[in-house]
């Protein structure tokens, strides 16, 4: 069992910067890989970003690639997202979750574990 409580959400201007954690409960964490989703006001929830257990590989969905990036400290049991050049289209519920594979997925139902989620809010 993994419990993940999500945070640093808030409200920034386009062109700001956010950086969400997610901490994790457990001695097993070093064992998931960790996946980031958003869900925008009446849309269906959507990759953003995942990384390996390892934390060698990760990879992201197109609208992000290059101005977010995954990380993980194994150590602080803590997954993050580090979010620049922020859109208003970035506007969304983020969620983390973890997957019992090695390399994780871009499928949200292929995610075991998920955090309540956290807010991100970009105005124009």
């Amino acid at each position: 069992q993994v419990e993940l409580v999500e945070s640093g959400g808030g409200l920034v201007q386009a062109g700001g910067s956010l950086r969400l954690s997610c901490a994790a409960s457990g001695r097993t964490f070093g064992s998931y890989a960790m996946g980031w989703f958003r869900q925008p006001p009446g849309k269906e929830r959507e990759f953003v970003a995942a990384i390996s257990w390892s934390g060698g590989n990760d990879y992201y969905a197109d609208s992000v690639k290059g101005r977010f990036t995954i990380s993980r400290d194994n150590a602080k049991n803590t997954v993050y997202l580090q979010m620049n050049s922020l859109k208003p289209e970035d506007t969304a519920a983020y969620y983390c979750a973890a997957d019992h594979s090695a390399y994780g997925s871009s499928w949200w139902d292929e995610y075991d574990y998920w955090g309540q989620g956290t807010q991100v809010t970009v105005s124009s």
